[in-house]
């Protein structure tokens, strides 16, 4: 028995559409554009799945819970310097945005990435 593919009709936004929208002599509206501009950032939300935005004291305590956890982290920040952190438990993503490091245990992988970008962040 055949099983039927589904078809995403979300339409693909990308920032290159956009640009090329707003170049002079583009047919496109103002209002097409922001409404392509709220599409493309709930594809993004619908692609990142289910992030959880906790408080650095809980996602250290949550590191420790966990078995041999991986974290990956990132130091972002020109003028305000922050520490963001990301970690996987039970098929949910964890986050957290911290103005200093955070004390992690030994046992914690540590993943060191230029940038961590989480919608609506």
């Amino acid at each position: 028995m055949e099983r039927a593919s589904r078809q995403n009709t979300t339409p693909r936004l990308t920032i290159a559409a956009i640009i090329e929208m707003l170049e002079p002599g583009g047919k496109q509206t103002m209002g097409a554009v922001a409404a392509g501009v709220v599409a493309a950032m709930i594809q993004a939300a619908k692609a990142s799945g289910v992030i959880v935005r906790i408080e650095p004291s809980d996602f250290a305590a949550l590191a420790a819970k966990i078995g041999d956890p991986l974290v990956v982290a990132s130091r972002g920040g020109f003028f305000n310097k922050y520490f963001d952190y990301l970690m996987s438990y039970k098929g949910l993503a964890f986050y957290t945005r911290s103005p200093d490091s955070i004390s992690l245990p030994s046992k914690v992988e540590l993943v060191t990435a230029t940038k961590i970008w989480i919608p609506g962040n």
